[in-house]
């Protein structure tokens, strides 16, 4: 039997509920990802809070953002609306961000990991162009008070883009004199953010230079390879090298104890190898795939589309998958029936 299949379209918060050390419990839905067994009519999950009936805590994945690199709406179907208009970026309009499944910012997963003593670290995978309405909208619904780790898939745009605003998430200083947060890239990604962020990379001051506020980092390189894994705040991470276009490497994340998750963004096609340690025929088989998915039809040379992504799933037969990078083409409601009937078969 396949894998049960949901797409995760919205900016709209999503909460994956695992009880300690991420074993795998179930999920609650804002407009995201969605569990089979407790699905209803309207496409929306519900689940328990993020607080079990006994009182204990759970850590959580919460997808701050599931949209493509121009982000959901797209702004050319409000400033020069089609006849009829798009249905899925129309709906910005009139439904509030936090209750539209299809208004997606650029792809982000924040982990809420509670550990054994009961106190919690938040690791940021990736830093794009929407960062500060993340921020706003869903550190403050949900109580988020600081980023203890940043680890970046790549360095384009949607990833990275928003590191200046890092510094809305650290202890104020007017003299940069605070801990620097961690943050885990390649040193491909490392040398293209020096030029985009020279100002971030810095190490000390020129002289005359005056002094100005700005995000504190610790850069710390990271392999592109399985077999260095590193550990974030407490999460041992499993890079994860998959193509992003022939000429570009993009990782993804293997992590979690009890259960396993991968988590993997952008990609066009999977290195035998990568495929292999995330596979119910090769390493075992994983508790939730999380995989890049941006048209509902035919190919694209940087990321899979819909007939790839389902492909994937088949051979990697996770337990559950979690569909993100959404275009306009998606809607979630329509979409998530679809692929219900598909997980069926």
């Amino acid at each position: 039997m396949f894998p049960f299949v949901s797409l995760s379209l919205s900016l709209s918060l999503a909460l994956c509920l695992f009880i300690p050390r991420f074993s795998l419990r179930t999920y609650r839905e804002h407009g995201n990802p969605m569990a089979a067994q407790n699905l209803a009519d309207n496409g929306d999950f519900h689940a328990p809070s993020p607080i079990a009936a006994d009182g204990d805590a759970r850590s959580a994945l919460i997808f701050l953002g599931t949209g493509c690199s121009s982000a959901i709406p797209n702004a050319m179907c409000l400033i020069q609306p089609s006849h009829p208009p798009c249905s899925v970026c129309s709906q910005a309009l009139s439904i509030p961000p936090e209750q539209n499944p299809n208004y997606r910012c650029n792809t982000s997963l924040l982990i809420d990991y509670c550990r054994s003593d009961g106190n919690h670290s938040y690791v940021l995978i990736d830093v794009g162009k929407t960062f500060r309405e993340q921020v706003l909208r869903w550190f403050t619904r949900y109580n988020i008070p600081q980023v203890d780790s940043i680890v970046l898939t790549h360095e384009h745009a949607d990833a990275v883009l928003g590191l200046d605003d890092i510094r809305a998430v650290q202890p104020y200083s007017a003299t940069n004199s605070i801990d620097p947060t961690p943050i885990y890239v390649t040193e491909y990604a490392m040398q293209s953010l020096a030029v985009k962020f020279p100002y971030l990379v810095q190490k000390k001051m020129k002289e005359g230079q005056e002094v100005r506020r700005v995000a504190q980092l610790d850069w710390r390189i990271i392999e592109e390879s399985y077999e260095k894994p590193f550990v974030a705040s407490g999460i041992k991470f499993v890079p994860l090298p998959v193509m992003h276009g022939e000429d570009y490497i993009c990782l993804g994340f293997l992590f979690g104890e009890k259960s396993r998750v991968a988590y993997i963004s952008d990609v066009s096609r999977f290195i035998p190898s990568t495929e292999n340690v995330i596979s119910k025929g090769g390493d075992g088989q994983l508790d939730l795939l999380i995989l890049d998915t941006l048209y509902k039809n035919g190919s694209h040379n940087t990321h899979f589309c819909l007939p790839q992504t389902l492909d994937a799933v088949k051979r990697i037969c996770p337990k559950q998958a979690l569909l993100i990078g959404m275009t306009h083409e998606f809607d979630h409601h329509k979409d998530n029936k679809y692929l219900m009937e598909w997980s069926r078969r």
